[in-house]
């Protein structure tokens, strides 16, 4: 059988579940982050037997996690290598397009400039205007929003702009037009990574942010997994942001409302998959609990994942590549509500999988080399492959 015809590849990214300081977390301001580690020790240990079993234990020191002597998958870590530690440079970096200049942040705000350009463009004005916790900017300036129908402009530490809008006040498709001038105009020597559409419910005491969030992020400038898949005709399944994350190119995603929707749109694409690409992105850890602090809600989001795993890896077939890990920390035990630069897990499990340990990976592009070449296709500009080691011929 040659490489790629009847096989199936994913790559599950628990979006900000960070396995530990990497090598330069000091210089991204991140000190003493370590997302799966300090979760642990701010609940009393961590019980996730299955996720145990396959060997998380073994890739970070995890309180309640232990290092089980025969795990059922190959474990290690992957340091990040790209400039940044954002959700698209991340999941960039996962599929073989390693950053290696920063782009640019706004930690005073956006200049008036722009500000003035958006409010020409839309009719409406703009609140706030600076680094800060979509929650806790919901919480001060959704009432004055409410009452004039302005933008809630933010930014945080990460390249991002963020235009946050009350549905019953801006029409979704409103917002959505917004961000992509704003996408327009943070062009050039102003460019962010991402302009982030934030649309929300409720009234004060009680907003809530919807599922109908939507990331318009640059497009990849190389060549990614994706573009070599795609050139190739195999097919690529997604699930979550990761087409908004690649500018809608090489993959379709759907956008299912939480984790829980998330683990079952994976068991049904494995039930139906023939063949091909399976890319997902788990998003609550990230947003709903890694960025409110939410040490409870990240805790209990853990378990929820791992009561997922049995029925996930259930239909996971002879020929199948699995690959769980993440893209960049958001600790949640931690002051900053910002992303953090951590290591991250990496589990490969499959039938023929060698459950071996990888050790710490030099960049998180071997993830991607690894799916390239169990998939057949060209190898991607970063990486180095991890195949040889882990698949049993």
């Amino acid at each position: 059988m040659s490489p790629g015809s009847a096989r199936r590849a994913a790559i599950i990214v628990l979006d900000g579940v960070g396995a530990g300081p990497a090598p330069d977390t000091d210089a991204y301001g991140d000190s003493g982050s370590d997302t799966l580690g300090n979760l642990a020790r701010a609940v009393g240990g961590l019980a996730l037997p299955n996720l145990e079993r396959l060997g998380l234990g073994r890739c970070a020191s995890i309180p309640g996690v232990a290092p089980v002597e025969h795990p059922t998958a190959a474990f290690g870590t992957a340091r990040p290598a790209s400039a940044g530690k954002d959700s698209t440079s991340g999941h960039w970096e996962l599929c073989g397009l390693c950053l290696l200049t920063p782009f640019r942040t706004y930690p005073q705000g956006f200049p008036a400039e722009f500000t003035a350009a958006l409010t020409a463009a839309t009719g409406r004005g703009v609140l706030g205007n600076r680094p800060a916790s979509g929650t806790a900017i919901l919480t001060e300036l959704g009432p004055t929003h409410i009452t004039t129908g302005d933008w809630i402009l933010y930014t945080s530490g990460d390249s991002v702009c963020q235009l946050a809008a009350h549905e019953d006040v801006v029409p979704v498709p409103e917002l959505y037009r917004a961000c992509e001038v704003a996408r327009g105009l943070l062009s050039g020597p102003e460019t962010v990574l991402r302009v982030i559409a934030r649309p929300f419910i409720g009234q004060a005491g009680n907003w809530r942010r919807t599922e109908r969030r939507r990331d318009f992020s640059l497009a990849p400038p190389g060549e990614t997994l994706l573009d070599r898949l795609a050139a190739a005709h195999i097919p690529r399944v997604g699930i979550g942001k990761v087409d908004d994350l690649f500018a809608g190119r090489g993959i379709v995603s759907m956008h299912p409302a939480g984790n829980p929707e998330a683990y079952r749109a994976i068991v049904s694409a494995l039930g139906v998959m023939a063949r091909g690409f399976l890319f997902v992105n788990v998003i609550e850890f990230d947003q709903t609990w890694g960025h409110r602090n939410d040490v409870r809600g990240f805790h209990g989001g853990l378990l929820d994942l791992d009561a997922a795993i049995p029925g996930i890896l259930g239909g996971v077939g002879d020929e199948d590549l699995i690959i769980i890990t993440a893209d960049h920390g958001n600790d949640p035990t931690t002051p900053s509500t910002d992303h953090s630069r951590e290591r991250v897990p990496v589990l490969a499990y499959g039938p023929r999988v060698r459950p071996i340990s990888l050790g710490e990976r030099r960049t998180f592009a071997d993830v991607g080399q690894t799916v390239a070449e169990f998939l057949g296709v060209a190898p991607l500009p970063s990486g180095t492959s991890f195949l040889a080691e882990i698949w049993d011929d």
